[in-house]
């Protein structure tokens, strides 16, 4: 791509680059509120963000009404007055454009390592979803720079470590509008002045309420929780392959997954793990081979459906709550009205309750994934409980097998049961009281991609074991969905004969979990 042929055009919203990242083009905010799954797409994917003619007239329908309360010198909290514990501070004329200023430099004092690339972009797709919805008031200028940022993946650097459930976050994204930090384009970091000129777009102008509805809302937490519900989605589908490899090597009872069985236990989750486990399971000799050789199995692989399906029944709802903050408005204040009828609203939509509280369940959701898949592969290399050679090796002893794998998976999920103490129920004062209740929804988000993180190591883990064990086993048929899933792996990993760097095995296992094409090779869809 040239950079010097790309053009800003500030009345007609963004132009396109020649040439977009991918060929994803197609989320467009219309009448509608985004969905997670197209945060996902534009943050992740790299999809072409753009906004209707019906969000941008709801857009300046807001600015419209702001310009009017300026116009006429009314009192409109963090319009014409300070912020938090500064709110009876009166200001006005050039003061409303310092304030907007003001508000993005003082705001933007995060810390720590920044966000990765999709963090950044799905917090600021989030954002310009809330300004859509045609409540927030701020200036259409501004809107299109955060759209002109995404469709040319020019990422603001934003450190990771600051929030309490909003401010510094976008604070960080508009000080790079306004030509300060850094960004990452192309592949490398650079100034956001020099990307903000080779991209040919002047540094922002900003006006009355601009900075407060920069760093105002939920769109923080917001982003991050689609990135992690996205993850969270494709872990459960893992656990329930690599379980049920788990679950054949050890030649399970499979009467324990029958479908009269769980509809005496009706929920959705445990219903849709059941069909799952049999349809992997299916054609398998040696299930039909171990009927019998036990009365039951030990819960963790005899109760994968409600377990797994609880996990799942968490994702659920945590889905519904995050599509309806993505539904929801959430600056302060808000505009409602016509420039001729109007309220402004100042009122508690940026807590963000809903979020964190999701995002804590799910962390407990994916931690639990990891626990039940560490008990199970623990047995796995047990030769008294698995009828396997001792740590899935032909000659324990001079080697030693898999048996430090599971030392690593035990680490990653005693770091996953800390992670997932829930964020929610802590709380401080800021503000000089004048915000003495937080959500501390951002943490909750970030300490979640890190269990989602470890969760995939530890699925990784499980993967190898259990296609090792398959190696010991393989005279017999496999189950239809159980024998793709060690054939994939084995496209990738050997099996092991004798001790070998395993290092790098975990990660190649790993990028298959992570991958969603793998994924839907082995379950054929």
């Amino acid at each position: 791509m040239n950079n010097t042929s790309l053009s800003y055009h500030i009345n007609d919203g963004p132009a396109s680059p020649e040439l977009a990242v991918g060929q994803n083009l197609g989320v467009i905010l219309g009448d509608s509120p985004l969905t997670w799954r197209e945060i996902v797409r534009v943050a992740r994917d790299g999809a072409q963000l753009s906004l209707s003619d019906s969000a941008w007239a709801r857009i300046d329908n807001a600015r419209a009404i702001v310009d009017h309360i300026v116009a006429r010198g009314e009192r409109a909290y963090g319009i014409s007055t300070g912020l938090g514990a500064l709110s009876s501070v009166r200001l006005e004329g050039p003061q409303l454009a310092q304030l907007s200023r003001n508000t993005l430099l003082s705001h933007a004092c995060g810390v720590g390592a920044p966000l990765k690339v999709e963090q950044t972009r799905a917090i600021m797709c989030a954002a310009v979803n809330n300004y859509a919805h045609g409540h927030s008031g701020i200036s259409r200028n501004v809107i299109q720079a955060l759209i002109a940022l995404l469709n040319w993946h020019i990422t603001p650097v934003v450190p990771s470590q600051g929030s309490v459930g909003y401010l510094t976050h976008m604070a960080h994204v508009g000080v790079a509008l306004l030509g300060f930090g850094e960004v990452s384009w192309q592949g490398r970091l650079m100034p956001a002045e020099q990307a903000l000129h080779q991209a040919g777009m002047a540094r922002l102008e900003l006006t009355a309420k601009d900075g407060i509805s920069l760093v105002n809302g939920t769109p923080c937490m917001t982003g991050l929780a689609c990135l992690g519900l996205a993850d969270a989605f494709n872990l459960a589908d893992w656990a329930d392959v690599i379980g049920a490899m788990s679950f054949e090597a050890l030649k399970g009872q499979v009467d324990a997954f029958d479908e009269t069985v769980l509809a005496l236990k009706p929920h959705p989750g445990a219903q849709h793990v059941g069909a799952k486990l049999r349809a992997l399971l299916a054609g398998s000799e040696v299930i039909a081979n171990s009927r019998g050789i036990r009365t039951q199995d030990a819960l963790s692989i005899r109760s994968i459906p409600q377990i797994h399906g609880a996990c799942r029944d968490q994702l659920t709802h945590a889905e519904q709550q995050i599509n309806i903050e993505l539904a929801s408005a959430t600056d302060n204040p808000l505009v409602v009205g016509t420039p001729e009828a109007y309220r402004v609203l100042s009122q508690a939509n940026p807590h963000g309750e809903s979020v964190a509280m999701a995002a804590d369940l799910l962390c407990i959701a994916v931690a639990e994934l990891a626990g039940v898949a560490e008990r199970r592969l623990d047995r796995l290399i047990n030769p008294l409980v698995s009828g396997l050679p001792p740590f899935l090796v032909s000659l324990p002893g001079v080697n030693s097998g898999m048996m430090i794998a599971q030392y690593v998976a035990a680490a990653l999920v005693g770091e996953n049961r800390h992670l997932a103490q829930p964020a929610v129920v802590d709380n401080f004062v800021t503000s000089a009281l004048q915000e003495d209740h937080l959500s501390l929804g951002t943490g909750a988000t970030l300490k979640l991609l890190k269990v989602i993180d470890n969760t995939t190591q530890v699925l990784a883990i499980e993967y190898l074991l259990a296609a090792q064990a398959f190696e010991f086993l393989k005279e017999q048929r496999f189950g239809d969905g159980t024998g793709a899933a060690w054939r994939l792996l084995r496209e990738q990993v050997p099996p092991y004969d004798e001790d070998r760097w395993l290092a790098p095995d975990i990660e190649s296992a790993a990028r298959l979990v992570r991958a969603h094409p793998a994924l839907d090779r082995v379950l054929g869809r």
